[in-house]
């Protein structure tokens, strides 16, 4: 059996250029899949989109162009964005990805590298499940 904190954690950045995130949601030209475990990391593959907005906050209402972006974060756990509206945040969420907003474009590999401390750290409890990891015990959160 694998042990449980070696198993990678899948990834997607929202990224027009495939080296930064700095995309929103909804107008990104890709997802940057990236499989990250404590000791590593690994890039997956780009899935790229055709149908994207303007980042205006305006959509039309005509065609549906979030169903293909969450579609495509199917495996993923985390979702890294710019940007992400409130009903494609909720539909993000019911396909069991947790969107991660941030404030400024950074590098994917930055990206990368905080997931990594955060797997070798103290994991959130969101992520424990996905993991498998159990709860920490009471004596090894006084032990940190």
């Amino acid at each position: 059996m694998t042990d449980p904190a070696c198993a990678p954690l899948r990834i997607a950045i929202a990224t027009n250029d495939l080296e930064n995130l700095n995309a929103h949601f909804g107008s990104c030209r890709s997802f940057a899949l990236w499989d990250v475990s404590a000791t590593s990391a690994r890039f997956v593959e780009a899935i790229g989109f055709d149908e994207t907005t303007d980042q205006g906050g305006r959509h039309d209402d005509s065609a549906d162009r979030i169903a293909p972006k969450v579609e495509a974060l199917a495996g993923c756990a985390l979702l890294f964005v710019l940007a992400i509206g409130g009903p494609a945040a909720a539909r993000v969420v019911r396909a069991g990805v947790h969107p991660i907003k941030r404030k400024e474009p950074e590098p994917i590999s930055a990206i990368v590298a905080q997931v990594q401390d955060m797997l070798n750290g103290n994991v959130p409890p969101f992520l424990r499940k996905v993991l498998g990891r159990p709860a920490p015990s009471f004596l090894e959160e006084e032990t940190r």
